[in-house]
């Protein structure tokens, strides 16, 4: 049995939207990862690259990832509330450094230790069942990442199985892209808003309450669709439920309490 001084040290990299728009959600996976056994620990960082990386900006990528690397140096884990962000630690630090012989093991040895959120509490550390209640109804939104590049579907379902009082139903084409897509959403604005309309139709033909994600940027994305639509429906990243931590206003509100 681990004790205090034997638990494994995760860090938490917490992304930029979480730490600028959404600090909430980093309470949030910071309690569950302390629930599945670990010590967490919050070490100095900037972001993981990828608009760099996305935009063919290879040096600055590289870049970032050095410092990422240099920052989790101690940490046993370092864990990720994002399938984008998670996607670029995991799967595109070592491309940055293929066929360098100094950096390339050392690239890889970190992107070995880094793993999504959910992925990381089911699949690494063996959690099954949360303390969380939510009388809400909810679906959930696979996002691009998080789904194709990690393999996360299965593992929020379940564990949102284990909330007091959800219902969780699935919306049609769940796996379909919301259209934020970073950049893409930034370089093709009328396709973008024509990819999340759609998904906006299929949230409210579910029934649900809330939409929940792993990814800040989709759920971004759809709350403010949502909310320009005159929606009712709250968008939550889905820590935010396990976590039990529900008191933050919802994606977006502020932002829109700003404006008015």
């Amino acid at each position: 049995m681990e004790t205090t001084a034997t638990r494994p040290r995760a860090g938490l990299f917490a992304t930029c939207l979480v730490d600028l728009t959404r600090p909430s959600v980093g309470f949030a996976a910071a309690k569950l990862i302390e629930a599945a056994g670990c010590e967490v620990v919050v070490p100095s960082q900037t972001c993981c690259g990828q608009p760099a990386f996305n935009s063919g900006d290879t040096e600055t990528a590289r870049a970032l990832a050095l410092q990422a690397i240099e920052a989790f140096r101690d940490c046993d884990y370092v864990v990720i509330p994002s399938g984008s962000c998670g996607g670029q630690l995991i799967k595109h630090f070592p491309e940055l450094f293929a066929g360098d012989p100094n950096l390339a093991g050392k690239a890889q040895d970190f992107s070995d230790k880094c793993h999504e959120l959910i992925s990381f509490l089911y699949d690494v550390r063996g959690m099954r069942r949360v303390a969380a209640r939510c009388a809400q109804r909810a679906t959930y939104h696979d996002s691009c990442s998080g789904l194709r590049e990690l393999g996360v579907k299965a593992q929020p379902r379940e564990l949102l199985a284990s909330v007091e009082g959800l219902t969780l139903v699935e919306m049609k084409d769940s796996e379909t892209c919301c259209g934020f897509g970073g950049l893409f959403c930034v370089k093709y604005p009328d396709v973008s808003d024509a990819i999340v309309s759609a998904k906006i139709g299929n949230i409210e033909d579910s029934g649900a309450d809330l939409v929940l994600a792993g990814d800040l940027g989709c759920l971004m994305n759809m709350a403010g669709k949502l909310s320009r639509q005159g929606k009712s429906v709250e968008a939550r990243h889905v820590a935010e439920v396990l976590a039990d931590m529900l008191d933050a206003p919802a994606i977006g509100a502020a932002a829109e309490e700003k404006r008015s």
